[in-house]
């Protein structure tokens, strides 16, 4: 567990270095499903202050504390709902500018171009909005679990939408390890950026065909990919 705990330490650290996130905002978590365990940054500690020893596991299957007297970030449960569902390695939560801006304004990243495409097969979604009893009783978990909703209900598969928002929120991104986690939040951003000004130049602008983002998508993903080195 000390060697998960370390590369978490350095994922958030790293995380911290890219700007996506400000404050004790933000967290990344990753998981040893042999072991059972999920660790995840603690709640509140700010990223300088952050050591090895500070890093949070809990049960996978349980959610409770191990080995700590620390308390693990509060969005722990929504960390958990994704990695038991989606089958990933490691989460990133951000409060990325950008990214965040459109999950506030509830609206999604449309796929305009073909820089978003080599990430994401289509556009980035938005969940709906909580409803009252989910936001007063198990609010992060619900938070998980309006994710997985989204994803179910419009045959979106994770590991071809490595990203949300969630409405009135912020974005989440997952990967099979925490560098393609946080790979993810930082494109997300990015594309995020492209999507906000794309639409104020030209609000009317054609998508892309379908078949182009196929293209890219399936060139860098899946047991056709060419790009980039075998």
């Amino acid at each position: 567990m000390s060697e998960l705990r370390d590369i978490v330490y350095r994922a958030n650290v790293e995380l911290a270095a890219t700007g996506l996130v400000m404050g004790t905002f933000g967290n990344l978590s990753a998981c040893d499903r042999a072991a059972g365990v999920l660790v995840i940054k603690p709640s509140g500690v700010p990223y300088a202050e952050l050591t090895p020893d500070h890093m949070v596991a809990v049960s996978l299957e349980t959610g409770e504390t191990i080995d700590s007297t620390l308390r693990p970030s509060s969005d722990t449960p929504t960390h958990l709902e994704l990695v038991r569902s989606f089958g990933c390695g490691a989460v990133v939560h951000t409060h990325s500018e950008y990214a965040t801006l459109l999950a506030q304004t509830r609206t999604p990243v449309r796929c305009m171009g073909t820089t978003h495409a080599d990430y994401f097969r289509g556009d980035v979604p938005v969940t709906r909005p909580l409803r009252r009893d989910e936001v007063e009783h198990d609010y992060e978990r619900h938070t998980g679990q309006v994710i997985i909703e989204t994803f179910r209900e419009r045959g979106i598969a994770p590991d071809e939408m490595p990203a949300v928002l969630v409405a009135n929120h912020g974005p989440f991104t997952w990967g099979a390890d925490v560098f393609e986690a946080i790979e993810h939040a930082r494109v997300l951003e990015y594309v995020a950026r492209l999507e906000w000004r794309g639409r104020q130049i030209a609000p009317d602008a054609p998508r892309l065909d379908s078949y182009l983002i196929d293209k890219h998508y399936l060139r860098k993903h899946g047991p056709k990919a060419y790009y980039g080195q075998k």
